[in-house]
C-alpha cells in the first residue's frame, strides 16, 4: 500500500497528452509519464485494502505485485519498484502502454471512487528505469546445453524466449517478418508504441543470449519437422492471425481491406520501407467495421493519413457508461470506452449490421448498406424499416481473429500428430500443471493467442512466462533421465 490516508487526500491523475489537433500530425507517442512527485502522490492512493484484487486472478493475468511497487514508488524507491515489477513482468513498457488495465477495474478503491492509476504508474516506473540505465541484461549463470526453438516474436514468444534463456537454455526465435516484434511491430500503431521501445528490449535479449532469425517462415523456409528434430523443445507462439471476414454481397469490391493490411503497411512506411501499392485513407470517407481496439487503431491511423471522414460501426449495442450489474466489481466491466483515437475524431454507431457493399463503375466500394440490429434469442436480428446507407471510399474490417493460420507450419505439425481444438487453435493443456502448455507432440508447446485465442498483450506475456516454466520443467526432467542413464 501507499500512504494510509492517501486515497482520501489525492485525486487520481492521468498521463498528460498532446492535444488531438497536434498529435494527428505525426505518428509518435503523445502521452508523457508522470513526474517524480506526481508518481509519488499517485502511488500514495493505494489503500490498505487487505486483499489486493488488483493482482489476483480477476485483476492482473501476470499477477504483478501492484501494492508493493505502489508503496515503493510512494517512498521514492523507484529502482526497487522496477525490480519488483520485473519479477513478474518481462515487458512492463508494453503493458504500460497497451494493456487495458483490468487491474484498475479490480482495484478496491474503485468500488466507490476512481481507482488507482496503476497502468500510468507502471509505465512511469519502466520508462524511468530505462532513462536511468537500471534495465540491464541478466545472463544465465549455468548453460544447460538444451536447445529451444520459439516460433513467433510477439509478446508471448519474447517472454518465453527471455525466461528460457535466463534459465540457461540455448534459445532461437524464428520470425517470418523482416523485423522482430510480431503484432507489437506491425499491428500496433507507432503512436501507441514507438518501435524503438521494442528494439531496446531486443538488444537486451541478444546480450542475454537469445538468437533471432528473421525472414524465416516455419513451414515454408524451414520445415516444422526439421525444427522438432533439431531442438530439444519447440514453442509455438505465432499468434492468432486469421482475420474474421464478412461474407456479404460486394465483399470483392476494391477498397475493402482487413485492418491488419492497413495498419501493418503504415508501420512499415514509418520504418522507412517503400510500399508500391499503398492503402490510404487520405481524402476518403472511411468506415471501420468493428468496435474493438483494432478498430480504434484504424480510426487513429485514418485521421493521421488525412481521411475526409471516419465512421466506426459495431453490431453490438452501445455499452453503458457506468458498470452494469452483469459485471460487478472486481470483474472487467462492459462499459463505454473512448480511446485517444476516438478523441481525435470519429462518428461511432452501435447495433449496426452491414448487409452488403455497393460499388461504382470502376469496381470500387462506394457505400455500405446497413440496418439496425438487436440481439434476440442468441442471435442478431435485423430491425425492419431501419435500413440506411453509409458512403465509403475505404472500408476496414476489424472484426477480430478466428484462429492461427492453419496452413504451412500448423498443417505440417498436424500431420505429425499435433491436435487442434474445436476453434482451430493449437490444443495444449491448461491449468497450472508442470507441463500445462504441452501439445500432443511431446516436444512441442504452445502459448499466447495461438493457444488461447485472440487476447490481450498482458495475457500473451503471462502465457509466455508460464509456457517457459513448463518447457523448463520438461527439459529438466529430460536431463535427470539422461544423467540417470
Amino acid at each position: 500500500m501507499g500512504k494510509p490516508t492517501g486515497f482520501m487526500e489525492f485525486e487520481r491523475a492521468y498521463l498528460r497528452k498532446d492535444s488531438a489537433e497536434d498529435r494527428v500530425q505525426h505518428y509518435k507517442e503523445f502521452e508523457k509519464r508522470f513526474s517524480s512527485e506526481k508518481v509519488k502522490t499517485q502511488g500514495a492512493r493505494c489503500m490498505d485494502c487487505g486483499i489486493p484484487f488488483c493482482h489476483g486472478d480477476t485483476g492482473c493475468p501476470i499477477q504483478n505485485y501492484i501494492p508493493e511497487w505502489n508503496d515503493l514508488v510512494f517512498k521514492g524507491h523507484m529502482k526497487d519498484a522496477l525490480e519488483n515489477l520485473h519479477s513478474t513482468n518481462n515487458f512492463p513498457e508494453f503493458t504500460g502502454r497497451l494493456c487495458p488495465a483490468p487491474c484498475e477495474s479490480a482495484c478496491t478503491l474503485g468500488i466507490n471512487k476512481v481507482p488507482v492509476s496503476i497502468k500510468a504508474i507502471e509505465r512511469t516506473i519502466i520508462d524511468k528505469g530505462f532513462e536511468e540505465g537500471w534495465v540491464k541484461p541478466r545472463l544465465p549463470h549455468v548453460l544447460t546445453r538444451k536447445t529451444v526453438a520459439v516460433v513467433g516474436s510477439g509478446p508471448s514468444g519474447l517472454a518465453a524466449a527471455q525466461q528460457l534463456c535466463r534459465a540457461g537454455h540455448t534459445v532461437t526465435v524464428y520470425e517470418k517478418n523482416d523485423r522482430v516484434g510480431g503484432l507489437l511491430r506491425y499491428g500496433i500503431p507507432d503512436f501507441k508504441l514507438e518501435k524503438n521501445v521494442i528494439d531496446r528490449r531486443i538488444k537486451q535479449m541478444k546480450v542475454e543470449g537469445v538468437t533471432f532469425k528473421t525472414n524465416v517462415n516455419v513451414g515454408k523456409d524451414i520445415s516444422a519437422k526439421e525444427l522438432v528434430e533439431t531442438h530439444d523443445a519447440v514453442v509455438l507462439a505465432g499468434g492468432s492471425e486469421k482475420p474474421r471476414d464478412i461474407a456479404i454481397p460486394g465483399r470483392d469490391l476494391k477498397g475493402i481491406h482487413f485492418a491488419m493490411e492497413f495498419l501493418s503497411q503504415q508501420n512499415k512506411i514509418n520504418a522507412g520501407d517503400k510500399i508500391e501499392q499503398t492503402i490510404t485513407a487520405k481524402g476518403k470517407n472511411v468506415v471501420v467495421i468493428g468496435g474493438g481496439d483494432t478498430g480504434s487503431d484504424c480510426v487513429g491511423t485514418s485521421n493521421r493519413q488525412g481521411a475526409k471522414s471516419v465512421t466506426q460501426i459495431e453490431v453490438m449495442p452501445k455499452p453503458p457508461v457506468d458498470r452494469p450489474e452483469s459485471s460487478p466489481w472486481p470483474y472487467w466491466p462492459m462499459i463505454l470506452r473512448t480511446s485517444t483515437s476516438h478523441e481525435e475524431g470519429a462518428e461511432r454507431k452501435w447495433s449496426i449490421n452491414t448487409t452488403s457493399f455497393s460499388g461504382n463503375e470502376n469496381g470500387e466500394v462506394a457505400k455500405l448498406n446497413c440496418v439496425e440490429a438487436k440481439f434476440e434469442n442468441g442471435k442478431f436480428v435485423n430491425i425492419p424499416g431501419t435500413e440506411f446507407e453509409l458512403e465509403a471510399d475505404l472500408v476496414l474490417i476489424a472484426a477480430g481473429f478466428v484462429h492461427p493460420e492453419p496452413t504451412g507450419m500448423l498443417a505440417e505439425l498436424v500431420d505429425l500428430g499435433m491436435q487442434l481444438d474445436a476453434r482451430g487453435n493449437v490444443k495444449a493443456d491448461f491449468g497450472d500443471a508442470d507441463f500445462a502448455h504441452q501439445t500432443s507432440l511431446q516436444k512441442v508447446f504452445a502459448c499466447g493467442d495461438m493457444r488461447r485465442g485472440q487476447s490481450l498483450v498482458v495475457w500473451a506475456i503471462a502465457e509466455g512466462r508460464k509456457c517457459a516454466s513448463a518447457v523448463h520443467n520438461f527439459l529438466s526432467e529430460q536431463a535427470v533421465e539422461e544423467n540417470a542413464a
